[in-house]
């Protein structure tokens, strides 16, 4: 065992002295070297990149996170990752992005958009993308210093310095690493039984006290390695090993599960981690930092319970990172590139199907059973500062009739080309529409003057600076039609008095018109709160006819007069 401790030990020294070309050399190996020292930090890096992105996590909740242009090395004085750093162990993470030119950035870009993962393939595979590998680590800060990654551990001080073993029988493990190898294997050709416990490692002692161990590795690299050596095609022969605590000074306290062939490190724990910071029951349910997880995946903690959602750019994408979490104030979606903002919430309290999507793709607000693209139970408002506040589109997503809504002191309808049209329910009659032109259609869709009302074929139309309405008069409009006789029309006009008067509630004021009570009263039209402008028009249309009759009457009386009187002899 110990003798492969050695070897393993030599081996990790290796990969940090080797030229920083072999850095690069093949997936899976790390990508640089980092060193610690009084200066501060040092990453010597062996891949190309277009950026290197450095993310350095520790005590108290420290976070720094930096982005490195085609960096080949990095130095780092304490003061530049943070003004004060606490005591500790802290890990970092480096990952390379890779290079990608603008032409193949654009074609990412189109099928991101269009949400085709087989042209991502694709595009990715022609251009030789592929993710770079990462590298993480550990180092130490102590005293507000760094601790040197090349420090060695001390021998014990009470060891003479020429001998191996100790005066009780056993050896140090210090010694036995700096000892010359010697040939102290055993090797039992047949099943081996310990009825007791077991202490493997450089430092286990005579009568060891192992409680209630039963197997206990002892000394100051503790690792379990399993050696697959199957050779024969299509068995698998990866090689694993659990680690206990890295080698090097200012390494991390941490258990990982080491995937020795392929130089990965897929599981690390490490140390300090609170109490069922992973726990799984009976059920299969997973909890964080709870031991009674209730559903199948459980998050408990003080503050914010939350999930992290990073693609970093060593694909060849973007990086771009959300956040999904939830408090007492308010569930929520975090864009964390974009300055941290929360574009989605929901607060404690909201109804059930706020916001309720159907199988169809129907959306439902404040309603669990849209029957439309968009169903609102309750009030919309729109409020912005821009051009727009809504958008309709048609279904081939060109813009439709009606761009929008835009509340700014007032409310605005705009048209596009053709205005703006309000039809029935069954789409089919036009109630209302506003040209481009500025015309205005009531029961139409084609006003020709600026205001038109339309019923049918029955028309009504008005111009600025006309006084009164043009309105269609054609018999073949009309049907029922009957003459009028008002007698003794003067009189009743004459008992009509036109008075001035103020309109109350702030109404016009200084009128000149008829009282509605007075007009219904003797023509028996309208009614005693409105007058007919039209049927005023007649009853003076009528009156002028009797005054006109009136008047011939009494032209042809005076020309017979005026003969009678020519025919008489002059005195």
């Amino acid at each position: 065992m110990h003798v492969r401790s050695r070897v393993l030990l030599s081996l990790s020294l290796l990969l940090l002295i080797v030229p920083i070309t072999a850095f690069a050399a093949a997936d899976g190996q790390p990508v640089g070297r980092m060193t610690a020292n009084a200066a501060g930090l040092a990453f010597q890096i062996g891949s190309d990149n277009e950026s290197v992105t450095l993310t350095i996590s520790g005590p108290n909740n420290f976070q720094y996170s930096h982005q490195f242009a085609s960096a080949r090395s990095i130095s780092l004085r304490l003061r530049d990752i943070g003004a004060t750093m606490p005591d500790g162990s802290y890990t970092y993470e480096m990952r390379l992005a890779p290079r990608v030119s603008d032409s193949v950035r654009a074609q990412i870009a189109v099928a991101r958009e269009a949400g085709d993962d087989a042209a991502l393939d694709r595009i990715r595979a022609e251009a030789g993308l592929k993710e770079l590998p990462s590298q993480s680590g550990t180092f130490t800060i102590m005293n507000g210093s760094l601790i040197a990654s090349d420090a060695t551990e001390p021998s014990n001080p009470s060891e003479p310095k020429d001998k191996v073993g100790l005066s009780n029988g056993t050896v140090s493990s210090q010694s036995l690493h700096n000892a010359p190898v010697k040939a102290l294997d055993v090797v039992t050709a047949d099943d081996e039984i310990i009825q007791g416990s077991l202490c493997v490692g450089l430092d286990c002692v005579n009568n060891e006290s192992f409680g209630f161990d039963t197997i206990r590795l002892k000394e100051n690299n503790t690792r379990i390695k399993f050696d697959d050596t199957s050779s024969s095609t299509g068995f698998p022969n990866h090689d694993w090993q659990l680690t206990a605590n890295d080698s090097a000074s200012g390494g991390a306290n941490k258990f990982s599960i080491e995937d020795i062939t392929a130089s990965t490190v897929p599981m690390t724990i490490t140390g300090s981690a609170p109490t069922n910071s992973i726990f799984v029951d009976s059920t299969g349910r997973v909890g964080f930092r709870t031991s009674t997880p209730v559903l199948d995946l459980h998050v408990a903690t003080s503050n914010t319970p939350a999930m992290r959602l990073e693609q970093n750019n060593s694909g060849g994408f973007t990086a771009q990172t959300w956040d999904v979490a939830g408090n007492e104030a308010n569930f929520f979606v975090r864009d964390v590139t974009g300055g941290s903002r929360l574009p989605f919430r929901i607060r404690p309290g909201a109804p059930t199907s706020s916001i309720d999507i159907n199988a169809s793709g129907q959306v439902g607000v404040g309603t669990a059973s849209p029957t439309t693209q968009l169903d609102v139970i309750g009030t919309i408002r729109a409020r912005v500062n821009n051009a727009f506040g809504l958008q309709f589109n048609k279904a081939d997503g060109t813009a439709g009739d009606v761009a929008g809504l835009d509340i700014n002191n007032t409310l605005i309808l705009k048209g596009l080309g053709g205005g703006v049209v309000v039809r029935d329910s069954t789409n089919a009659n036009t109630r209302m529409a506003v040209l481009d032109t500025g015309n205005v259609g009531i029961g139409t869709s084609a006003p020709g003057s600026q205001l038109v009302i339309a019923n049918g074929g029955t028309t009504s139309s008005i111009n600025a600076g006309s006084a009164q309405f043009t309105v269609a008069s054609s018999r073949t409009f009309k049907e029922n039609i009957e003459p009028v006789e008002v007698p003794d029309i003067l009189t009743k006009i004459e008992a009509i008095p036109v008075v001035t008067y103020d309109f109350r509630n702030n109404g016009p004021k200084d009128r000149l018109g008829l009282i509605a009570e007075d007009f219904h009263t003797v023509f028996g039209r309208g009614d005693d709160k409105h007058i007919d402008g039209q049927d005023v028009q007649m009853a003076l249309w009528i009156a002028v006819q009797k005054l006109t009759a009136e008047n011939k009457a009494l032209t042809d009386r005076l020309s017979k007069l005026e003969g009678e009187l020519a025919q008489k002899p002059k005195p």
